[in-house]
């Protein structure tokens, strides 16, 4: 089973983004779909995220 994170800015809300290593991205409202996210595109994400 995967361990889905999210941001720990999100504190206890209910309304957030979720994200595991290796499968995706997915709403935390609707946690049975998730959107396929490769290995080569988060590290892109993050690092567009980081320097901006």
């Amino acid at each position: 089973m995967a361990e889905w994170r999210k941001s720990s800015r999100s504190a206890n809300a209910s309304a957030c983004v979720e994200v595991a290593t290796g499968i995706g991205i997915r709403d935390s409202k609707a946690p049975v779909a998730h959107v396929e996210v490769g290995a080569a595109a988060w590290t892109a994400f993050l690092s567009a995220v980081k320097s901006g």
